[in-house]
């Protein structure tokens, strides 16, 4: 697969989107199939790599990563690493990423109230 380029048009109509539309710049933070589960998980507090593996078990390793990373970037997710051995790393929601609370208590509460629960 070929890169776009940063001055594509749709590289341009893209930055008009997140701009000008806040369904648009949600959708680019949390959007898709595992970003919101994995801020769910992280709603209950700080956890290590391996207990979101645990609790989202159907996951690959390599998605993981790359939500989480990318969350990070999107200053969404906290990184802490301690200098031990072996390396303890905890992963938590920033203010930003705490704010989709109430979001994602919805999303629970709609779940619920239409049968999916």
């Amino acid at each position: 697969m070929t890169a776009v380029k940063e001055s594509s048009t749709r590289n341009f109509n893209k930055g008009i989107a997140l701009t000008s539309c806040p369904v648009t710049f949600v959708m680019e933070k949390i959007g898709g199939y595992w970003k919101p589960i994995i801020i769910f998980h992280l709603m209950s507090g700080p956890k290590r790599y391996s207990e979101l593996k645990r609790a989202i078990p159907q996951i690959t390793e390599k998605m993981l990563i790359q939500h989480l990373k990318q969350m990070q970037n999107d200053d969404l997710v906290r990184r802490d690493a301690q200098a031990v051995v072996p390396p303890v790393v905890t992963y938590s929601l920033t203010k930003s990423g705490q704010d989709l609370f109430h979001v994602l208590n919805s999303m629970v509460d709609w779940a619920v109230k239409n049968g999916s629960v």
